[in-house]
């Protein structure tokens, strides 16, 4: 098995993803809030696969000693250094999630949710407990509960799958298909700073973090059958779980909306 199996494997359900018949249903700002309302739980877990995978993979405690692969200890800091200290619109330092909190902010959506369940996290010092207490979705508790079940698994070729195919590998064409319908939309609405963390999710995804997960994935396969085919499985159970949260976001617009 390759890089090249698992994408021609998971490439139906990518399909589904990219013309997914959400797209076309967020054409006010009442259906991008509730949109950008539960997509930031896919941007806030985001972080935590790559906060596993600088745990497993670079050293993060002290005393330090040096990880095993150089190489892939520079692809995963490369990685943190953007998604959790990048340049925002206006110049400051903020990682991925909290420039997508103020994106939301900025469009008049609300972050009470995710900022309780963080809240809860806090209390329970217990992932899988506050997702559950939470009163967020279904789907979007499914889709939380796989990834932090992989983390749990502590297998860093399973994390990198979710991280490289359920996440770095998809979001470019994933995010254009967004922004293109998005712009479309609201033509005349300034909401830059969201414009903004899609634009710079593209860029960074397609040209820099995506090849380079890609590197990450060889590495860690270790020319291990084994290893590709639980690879592809994580790859796809993603994708699975994301096509599953668009179906459930698409069930909570109005059948009707309005376009300006």
């Amino acid at each position: 098995m390759s890089i090249e199996s698992i994408h021609k494997n998971i490439q139906p359900l990518k399909d589904v993803l990219l013309n997914h018949s959400l797209y076309p249903q967020i054409t006010t700002p009442e259906t991008l809030n509730l949109f950008l309302e539960h997509h930031v739980y896919a941007v806030w877990d985001f972080m935590s696969l790559l906060k596993a995978l600088q745990t497993k993979l670079t050293c993060t405690t002290t005393p330090w000693k040096a990880s095993i692969n150089p190489e892939v200890r520079y692809l995963i800091n490369e990685i943190v250094l953007a998604e959790e200290s990048d340049l925002t619109l206006d110049g400051k330092r903020l990682s991925h999630y909290e420039m997508y909190i103020e994106a939301m902010q900025d469009c008049g959506a609300s972050t009470t949710a995710i900022e309780s369940l963080i809240q809860s996290l806090n209390e329970t010092q217990n992932i899988f407990v506050s997702i559950n207490q939470s009163p967020i979705a279904d789907a979007v508790k499914e889709f939380l509960t796989f990834t932090f079940k992989v983390i749990e698994r502590g297998q860093a070729h399973e994390i990198a799958s979710a991280f490289t195919f359920g996440r770095e590998d998809l979001i470019p064409s994933m995010f254009t298909a967004i922004l293109n319908n998005f712009k479309e939309a609201f033509p005349e609405k300034d909401f830059s700073k969201l414009i903004y963390y899609f634009e710079r999710h593209i860029e960074l995804d397609a040209d820099e973090h995506g090849p380079m997960a890609m590197q990450m994935i060889t590495s860690l396969a270790e020319n291990n059958p084994i290893k590709w085919q639980e690879m592809e499985k994580v790859a796809m159970e993603a994708l699975e779980k994301r096509i599953a949260l668009w179906d459930a976001i698409k069930t909570t617009l109005p059948e009707k909306t309005l376009s300006f």
